[in-house]
């Protein structure tokens, strides 16, 4: 899942993208609309975690674009205004949930998590292939019964390949979806991590590299 932090106080911005990247989540942080406004124009994200008054461009604003775009994107508005009115405001421009400040850092992962589910195409609880048993709520994967240890980066490229379903999934789109935006497209850190994967899902082998394409579970 690939997230955008919106938010002006730096260190809570920091500290929310912190909790979601131990999730397996790559987070993008920004700290005034403008810079928010331009990041959705050019990446495609799962949620956006938006403070409701940014700088620059006011968050009523960005969700308001968001919903007239069409994009997928869920947003999960912040706000420090806790009132029933504020929060209805709030959802009737268009956010899809809404999250008084101060809030419980284990409450917001959740609606994150759920948020992230909305926005993609709906699959069971677990995702099964080859063997491979992979939980998205508790981030746990085992092969034929045997619970594998997996680095988060593995992790997200792994769920990647099981929600493909089968189809091949370019390198590119690997990066887009399970690295933010300060990866440089140009290393071989995917090449890297499913080479890992490789390795600690054992025999029978079951990533194929497709030349030219990408990768195939």
């Amino acid at each position: 899942m690939r997230v955008l932090v919106a938010e002006d106080e730096h260190d809570l911005a920091d500290l929310v993208a912190l909790g979601l990247r131990r999730h397996a989540m790559a987070v993008d942080v920004v700290y005034d609309g403008l810079a928010a406004s331009e990041r959705l124009a050019v990446n495609d994200y799962d949620v956006v975690v938006l403070d409701r008054d940014l700088p620059g461009v006011h968050g009523d604003v960005l969700c308001a674009e968001l919903v007239r775009s069409g994009a997928r994107t869920r947003v999960l508005m912040l706000t420090a205004a806790a009132s029933v009115p504020e929060r209805v405001a709030g959802l009737s421009i268009g956010a899809d949930d809404y999250l008084p400040k101060p809030f419980d850092y284990t409450e917001l992962v959740a609606r994150v998590q759920a948020l992230g589910r909305r926005s993609q195409v709906p699959l069971p609880p677990t995702l099964e292939r080859h063997g491979i048993v992979l939980d998205p709520h508790r981030l746990q994967v085992s092969r034929d019964g045997r619970f594998l240890r997996l680095s988060l980066k593995e992790y997200a490229v792994l769920e990647v390949l099981m929600r493909a379903n089968g189809s091949v999934v370019s390198a590119e789109t690997l990066l887009e979806s399970a690295w933010d935006e300060n990866a440089d497209p140009f290393t071989t850190v995917v090449r890297v991590i499913i080479s890992r994967l490789r390795a600690k899902l054992g025999d029978p082998p079951c990533i194929r590299t497709v030349p030219g394409a990408g990768y195939l579970l």
